[in-house]
């Protein structure tokens, strides 16, 4: 064999000669990590010239060839290094988002290539550079098993990390890694409303303090807030809202009857409130009722609210109507420039003896032996 070098450059020509005085030319066996093939020779001036194909010299690695004549054998073997200089950095960053706090982390893997695609060897310099807020920093890392990694953890703060990487004075393009708040800590909650009557009308507006996390950043914008309201009844109302820069609030309408509210808020399994208690007064003091059309027309109303005045459109009455002291039927109808009729009609309610009973804003009236 007259070619003494075992070093080679990826892409450049590699050539295998040896010397012959035989007219048989035999093949070339060569073998790498990307597969093996056979090699016819070329003749020149006694010499056999191999040349090995592209796509085994432009990738870099070890490749072992041997050349088989008749019952003798000669072998060797070479090594294909990448080119000397970067052409790109193959560059992933993952996750895209962590949690504030200095415990959650992402991770830049940099392959730097050269323009075949090889990855360089190990221990190739690669600069990890970061930028969060006011602080920047370079960090040198080393390639190691052909790539460099490196993992860059969280601050308390919540903000954009920008990361990029550089090796060989070939930089990478920017990423992105957002840092989100950490997980809500308890909170605090508020209401405000018109007035602290009972009137089914007016509108109580809960609202959160603000919103952040135990190292005082605001929670992310959408985060789920629902407000449990208990009445003395035990009975539970719900509503929901949420936050927009750290702030969530949610309504409910007045109650109709008198009553007071026991309010606390959740961030669902996260975080909660205090509780905070509401009262709501009587707003309508009393009612009248009145029967014509052989009692089947009832007329109740008007109703009024605290300062007199007619209550809203929409104030729900109930008839409650018994027979033998069994409730036969119970029809709820709403309010309309304060009054409320309801008609009996005969189909329905045969002539006989009734009991009825109107129920409006926690109150309640009882006639008995009403004859229709």
């Amino acid at each position: 064999m007259e070619t003494t070098q075992t070093e080679f450059e990826a892409g450049s020509r590699i050539a295998l000669k040896f010397s012959t005085s035989r007219e048989k030319a035999p093949l070339l066996y060569c073998s790498s990590s990307y597969g093996s093939t056979l090699i016819v020779p070329t003749y020149k001036s006694k010499f056999l010239i191999y040349d090995i194909p592209f796509n085994i010299s432009s990738k870099i690695g070890l490749v072992n060839w041997k050349l088989i004549y008749e019952d003798s054998s000669v072998s060797g073997k070479f090594q294909i290094h990448p080119k000397k200089e970067v052409s790109s950095m193959e560059t992933y960053i993952g996750p895209p988002s962590i949690e504030a706090g200095g415990t959650d982390y992402t991770m830049l893997v940099v392959i730097p290539t050269d323009s075949l695609d090889n990855p360089f060897p190990e221990n190739t310099l690669v600069l990890a550079k970061h930028q969060f807020l006011n602080s920047e920093k370079n960090e040198e890392i080393f390639t190691k098993d052909l790539i460099s990694y490196k993992t860059i953890y969280s601050q308390k703060e919540s903000g954009r990390l920008l990361v990029s990487s550089e090796a060989l004075g070939i930089n990478s393009k920017e990423f992105s890694v957002a840092v989100f708040p950490a997980i809500p800590i308890d909170f605090k909650i508020s209401a405000t409303r018109p007035h602290d009557y009972a009137d089914g009308n007016q509108v109580t507006t809960f609202s959160t303090s603000i919103l952040v996390d135990q190292h005082n950043n605001i929670v992310s914008d959408a985060t789920y807030v629902t407000f449990f309201i208990t009445n003395e009844k035990g009975n539970i109302l719900k509503t929901s809202g949420a936050t927009i820069n750290g702030i969530a609030t949610s309504k409910m309408i007045h109650p109709d009857y008198e009553t007071e509210w026991s309010v606390k808020a959740y961030v669902d399994g996260i975080a909660e409130s205090e509780l905070i208690i509401l009262r709501y007064k009587q707003v309508i003091k009393d009612f009248e009722v009145v029967f014509s059309e052989n009692n089947r027309e009832i007329t109740v109303g008007p109703l009024q609210s605290f300062m007199k005045q007619i209550i809203p459109d929409g104030f729900q009455v109930k008839l409650l109507i018994y027979k033998n002291n069994t409730l036969f039927k119970t029809e709820t109808k709403t309010s309309f420039e304060g009054l409320v009729n309801f008609n009996l009609k005969p189909d329905i309610y045969k002539k006989d003896n009734y009991t009825i009973v109107v129920k409006t804003a926690g109150l309640e009236k009882t006639f008995n032996s009403k004859i229709l």
